[in-house]
């Protein structure tokens, strides 16, 4: 996510603190802008999660993405849930 968007993000946070609030567009904006910034969030844990290797107690190593695709499916994991809402 650009520091653009999470400056806007801190922008508007702020001014619907205010008295004045924000407009209904800028509500959406927000809303728009929040919701892009948890799928960033989410998209980079799971790249970092993607990196672990775990030792099992047979001295064999497992990536937790191989852990992953076995317990619930390869399409699951690779982003065909990571828009939604939660």
């Amino acid at each position: 996510m650009e520091e653009v968007s999470i400056s806007r993000i801190n922008e508007l946070a702020r001014k619907s603190k205010t008295p004045e609030g924000l407009t209904p567009e800028e509500k959406e904006e927000q809303a728009a802008l929040r919701k892009a910034y948890v799928l960033a969030i989410r998209r980079n844990l799971r790249g970092q999660l993607e990196q672990i290797d775990l030792k099992n107690p047979d001295g064999s190593v497992t990536s937790v993405k191989e852990m992953h695709d076995k317990k619930h499916g390869a399409e699951e994991y690779h982003g065909l849930r990571m828009d939604e809402d939660r």
